[in-house]
C-alpha cells in the first residue's frame, strides 16, 4: 500500500520514522512519500520537502512567512491528489495538518489517519469539530487523551502506548558508558552535571536559555551542559552563552541525562524523557506578557499543567515555572530543592513511577502500524466487494 506522511518538526520526524519501520513489518510492499526529515529519509521512500521548510513558530514568524506556508500547503495538496496514496498519515503539527485533512476529506476518497494527536485538550478545543469531520482514525500516545476524546467528545480513538517510553527503555538496555567515559569523550570536567534542555525551536532557546544559564551558574560545584537540539546549529546557541562556561553536546540528550544530577527543561517531550530517565527537573518556560498568560491559565486554557509529566500523572510532580513564575531567582531556588540531600528530590523520583505505570508497556509504533494496516486492508477489501457487486448488478 501507499502511505503519505506529513511531519513538521524533529520529534515528528523521529516518531514517523519509527512508524514507517513498523508499517514495513506488517506491509512489506509499503511505499512511502512524505514531508519529513532525515530519519524518515533513512527508512526509505520519497521526500517531497524537508520539515525545516515548513516549520514556523509564533505569530510574527508565521505572519512573515504566510506566502511560503500557503505555497507549501498548495503543493502538498496537489501532490497527494497526484500520487493517490491509500492513506494520508498526519503526525502532530495541527496548523498545517488539519488544513490538509480538510482538503483530503472534501476532495478525495483517501482516508486520513492522525498519529500523535494535536494538543487540543490544552487550547483550541474547537478543533475537535474538524477532527471528527475529517480524521477517520486517531492514534493517541497519551493515556489521558482517551477520556478527553471518548467521554467528553464521543469520538473513539486508539491509545497505542507511548513511543518515548519505549525509546528510553531501549536506550537504557544498551547504554553502558560510565560518567567518566562520557565526560572524557565530550571534554567535560568531572563535576556533577546540571543538564539544560532549552527547547527544540530557536524562539524557545532565545527566551529560556539565558535565564537557565544564569540560574545554574550559582551552583559552582556543578557543571552546566546544554543538550543541543538536532535541528539547531551550534552557532545559534553561542549567541546566548555570554560569559557562561557551559559546554554543549549534540545528539546525546539521553546520554547526557543519564549522567546528570538534575535538569532544567522547557515544556514538551523533553520533560517526559527526563522523568523516564529518572532525573529530577525544573520546567522553565518564559512567555511574553506573563500576567496575561497567567490569567489565560486560570480562565481560558483548559489544563492545569504544561508538562507532560504532570499531565500524565494528573498531579504536580515537577515545578512549572512559566509566565509570572519564570525568573532567575525561582529557577535557582527550585533547582536547589531537587539536588541530592533535599526531600523534594526524593519525592519527585518516587512520583515518577506514577508516570511510568500510566504509560504502560505497549510499543506505540508497532501497535499503531498493526491497526492501520488492518483498517486499510479491510477497507480495501470491502471496496473491492462493493465494486464487484456493482459490476454484477450492471451485467
Amino acid at each position: 500500500m501507499k502511505y503519505y506522511l506529513i511531519v513538521g518538526e524533529a520529534s515528528g520526524d523521529l516518531h514517523a520514522s519509527r512508524l514507517m519501520q513498523s508499517l514495513m513489518q506488517y506491509d512489506p510492499a509499503a511505499e512511502f512519500r512524505f514531508l519529513g526529515g532525515d530519519l524518515m529519509q533513512r527508512v526509505g521512500g520519497t521526500r517531497v520537502k524537508h520539515y525545516r521548510e515548513l516549520a514556523y513558530m509564533g505569530f510574527v514568524p508565521v505572519l512573515l512567512h504566510l506566502p511560503t506556508i500557503f505555497k507549501n500547503m498548495k503543493m502538498c495538496k496537489e501532490d497527494i491528489v497526484h500520487w493517490q496514496p491509500d492513506v494520508v498519515i498526519l503526525i502532530d503539527y495541527p496548523g498545517f495538518n488539519l488544513s490538509i485533512a480538510k482538503y483530503v476529506k472534501k476532495n478525495t476518497n483517501i482516508p486520513v489517519f492522525y498519529y500523535i494527536s494535536p494538543k487540543i485538550w490544552a487550547w483550541k478545543e474547537w478543533r475537535i469539530k474538524a477532527i471528527k469531520r475529517d480524521v477517520k482514525e486517531m492514534f493517541s500516545i497519551l493515556p489521558f487523551e482517551i477520556a478527553f476524546y471518548e467521554k467528553k467528545h464521543h469520538y473513539k480513538i486508539h491509545y497505542v502506548g507511548n513511543p518515548t517510553k519505549e525509546e528510553v527503555d531501549n536506550f537504557q538496555h544498551v547504554y553502558t558508558e560510565s560518567k567518566d567515559e562520557f565526560c572524557q569523550r565530550n571534554n567535560l570536567s568531572s563535576k556533577p552535571i546540571i543538564a539544560i534542555l532549552a527547547g527544540s525551536r530557536k524562539q524557545e532557546i532565545k527566551d529560556n536559555l539565558p535565564s537557565m544559564l544564569e540560574a545554574a551558574r550559582h551552583f559552582e560545584d556543578y557543571q552546566m551542559v546544554i543538550a543541543a537540539a538536532p535541528s539547531i546549529e551550534k552557532s545559534y546557541y553561542k549567541k546566548y552563552l555570554g560569559d557562561s562556561e557551559a559546554k554543549m553536546v549534540e545528539l546525546q540528550t539521553y546520554e547526557l541525562l543519564t549522567h546528570s544530577t538534575a535538569a532544567l527543561v522547557t515544556s514538551g517531550t523533553a520533560t517526559l524523557e527526563t522523568a523516564l530517565l529518572n532525573v529530577p527537573q525544573v520546567v522553565c518556560y518564559e512567555t511574553p506578557v506573563p500576567k496575561l498568560i497567567r490569567f489565560a491559565f486560570k480562565h481560558i486554557i483548559k489544563v492545569r499543567f504544561i508538562s507532560l509529566v504532570n499531565l500524565i500523572a494528573d498531579k504536580e510532580i515537577v515545578q512549572e515555572l512559566l509566565a509570572d513564575r519564570f525568573s532567575i531567582y525561582n529557577i535557582a531556588n527550585e533547582l536547589y530543592r531537587i539536588l541530592p540531600g533535599q526531600p523534594a528530590r526524593e519525592r519527585m523520583l518516587a512520583d515518577y513511577q506514577i508516570v511510568r505505570e500510566r504509560l504502560g508497556d505497549a510499543v506505540a509504533p508497532d501497535n499503531a502500524a498493526k491497526i492501520m494496516v488492518e483498517k486499510l486492508t479491510s477497507s480495501i477489501a470491502q471496496a473491492n466487494i462493493s465494486q464487484q457487486s456493482s459490476n454484477e448488478f450492471q451485467v
